[in-house]
């Protein structure tokens, strides 16, 4: 496994040395060297460092240009050209050898050449919150997605990662449900009919609640026996909570299958859900008030912040211990943060939860320093997102206007996309069960895409019919390159094989994704750093786009410059499907090998 410093990276250093040599004061200056239109990079630095020396920008760009191993000097071939433009920018080209050369050695290296974390930490990120007896729907899917997305994304780069799914398993709801089951104790039953698929689980689990809450609304002394079955849940009544277990037994078994179809694996030890902590409810409380951060206010225990205030001006608590003894969201939050911090040792906490929750974490973060769980070396961060969107624009509901089932969702996403498929499929000879299983990965794809390819705090518009599309920026479009290279190499002829050559000159288009290439380990430094799920999705499209026009201006199999240039061409072809592929996946996106 070897690391390969992109030649982003390279110039960077270089440019970075120019400067110093220039000006010897200006050690580690940043060069700002950024892609550009006008060359291959562009370095600004040169102005800001003119400005601080009160010197001429151009004539320090002059010295600086002097200062580097350009056209081959010094034994160093990787920059071909430096030239001076407008104030001071500093346009450069880099070599077509050093591009070639910086992609074998990524090609060589089973991680393309990306660099694992020396100093990895351990993250505790926070996402797939699904309630337990309730049916998932489409607002459990960003979370889930884009949750999914980020672990990958770190453990890729070494981080040590620990999933923590917080299912609703707790409150009041369980003693109505758990009482029901009490009563009418064959509820829960798997008949032989039904089976132990997910549908009937969940078929079961909804039969259960809707009957518990007509009951519960209906019949007073029922109502009754549910809130004494509350109070025997918390204090662990064995029955009550043996009865509750079966309650999330049941739910596991839908959200094993409602995850499966969603292609993300959700291990039983991750879910720790709101009843993990309830063992150090009481505990977290009494620390919250005898440090002075929580205080009792109208029979409820609160913590109080400066800057938050209602519209009448009034402070907005953050409740931790309701007035009837209960313990709200809050508790169980600060007590998770205890957990993660001091049991689980992290030192970075990512909550993947709506932006409606923005001000609850808020308060639960301020409180959790003031306490000092969290201190200056754990970092807690909440990754709000955005609404999912109907074409009206508003947010997305039945037409009856409930919320839409997931899986109803997830099961049209693979309807639509396996007709695409189909219709493509039939002119290249894919068989049935081709078809079947690419529509899958074509369909579930096309959902995760369309979210991450948002960036997280905005809304965005459900629209199956542009998700399944070949054109645009659609995760369709970026499989369908992938397939496009494996379709290359099948066209092979016997003895044609994918092989650098450096010595060659690129055509513009080859260049284009050369360099595009070489940036891919840049993209998931700056996706990791920045937990942005939507870069990486934005490079992987513009990667597709740059290997079709690549694809286009250059004959691969039949290049005429000889059979190096055939070689050279399949190189790119080999390594940008291995990019594209590693990049999905690390989306939770598959890449079926003929579409």
């Amino acid at each position: 496994m070897a690391s390969v410093a992109s030649l982003s990276a390279s110039l960077q250093q270089r440019v970075s040395a120019a400067l110093a040599a220039a000006v010897p004061s200006a050690t580690g200056a940043d060069p700002l060297l950024r892609r550009s239109d006008r060359a291959d990079f562009q370095a600004n630095g040169v102005l800001g460092l003119a400005k601080r020396q009160k010197t001429n920008p151009q004539a320090l760009a002059a010295e600086v240009v002097a200062a580097l191993p350009a056209s081959g000097g010094g034994g160093d071939d990787t920059i071909a050209a430096v030239e001076v433009s407008g104030p001071g920018f500093l346009n450069i080209t880099v070599a077509d050898a050093a591009i070639t050369r910086n992609l074998a050695a990524r090609a060589a290296d089973d991680r393309l050449g990306v660099p694992v974390k020396e100093h990895p930490g351990v993250t505790v990120v926070d996402y797939a919150q699904p309630n337990v007896a309730k049916e998932m729907h489409v607002g459990h899917l960003r979370s889930s997605v884009i949750g999914d997305a980020i672990v990958k994304i770190l453990e890729f780069g070494g981080e040590q990662v620990v999933r923590r799914h917080h299912i609703g398993d707790w409150g009041t709801q369980f003693g109505m449900l758990v009482q029901y089951l009490i009563e009418h104790p064959h509820e829960l039953d798997h008949s032989a009919g039904e089976g132990d698929t997910g549908e009937a689980s969940m078929s079961r689990l909804d039969r259960t609640y809707k009957a518990s809450g007509a009951l519960f609304r209906s019949d007073e002394a029922f109502k009754e026996r549910a809130r004494r079955r509350v109070v025997d849940l918390q204090a662990g009544d064995p029955e009550t909570v043996a009865l509750w277990q079966r309650f999330v037994d049941e739910s596991k078994i839908y959200f094993d299958s409602v995850y499966q179809k969603l292609d993300i694996e959700i291990r039983d030890e991750d879910i720790v859900g709101e009843s993990g902590y309830n063992d150090m409810l009481v505990e977290t409380c009494d620390l919250l008030e005898k440090s002075g951060v929580a205080v009792w206010s109208n029979g409820a225990l609160c913590v109080f912040f400066d800057d938050i205030k209602g519209k009448d001006g009034e402070p907005v608590p953050l409740i931790v211990r309701k007035t009837d003894g209960g313990f709200g969201y809050a508790a169980t939050d600060l007590s998770a943060i205890r957990n993660r911090t001091g049991d689980l040792h992290a030192d970075t906490l990512l909550y993947v939860v709506d932006v409606r929750q923005s001000l609850h974490f808020r308060m639960v973060f301020e409180t959790a320093r003031r306490a000092g769980w969290l201190t200056d070396e754990v970092t807690a961060r909440h990754l709000p997102f955005g609404t999912l969107l109907g074409k009206d624009g508003k947010p997305f509901k039945t037409r009856a206007g409930e919320s839409v089932k997931l899986e109803d969702l997830l099961d049209e996403a693979v309807q639509r996309a396996t007709a695409v498929v189909r219709e493509k499929g039939e002119k290249i000879g894919l068989t049935e069960e081709e078809i079947t299983a690419n529509g899958v990965q074509v369909g579930i794809g096309a959902v995760k895409y369309a979210d991450l390819s948002t960036s997280l705090g905005r809304d965005y518009v459900f629209d199956l019919d542009r998700m399944v599309s070949l054109n645009g920026d659609t995760s369709v479009y970026v499989q369908y390159a992938y397939a496009r290279t494996r379709s290359i190499f099948r066209k092979a002829a016997e003895g044609q094989q994918a092989a650098a050559h450096p010595e060659l000159a690129l055509e513009p288009a080859e260049r284009a994704l050369g360099l595009h290439l070489d940036a891919f380990g840049d993209t998931l430094a700056e996706v990791a750093g920045v937990y942005e799920p939507h870069r990486l999705a934005s490079y992987l499209f513009q990667l597709a786009s740059l290997f079709t026009t690549f694809y286009e201006q250059c004959p691969v199999l039949t290049a005429d410059g000889g059979q190096a240039q055939v070689e050279n061409r399949l190189f790119l072809c080999d390594l940008t499907a291995r990019t594209l592929r590693q990049g999905l996946g690390l989306l939770g996106i598959r890449t079926p090998e003929r579409l």
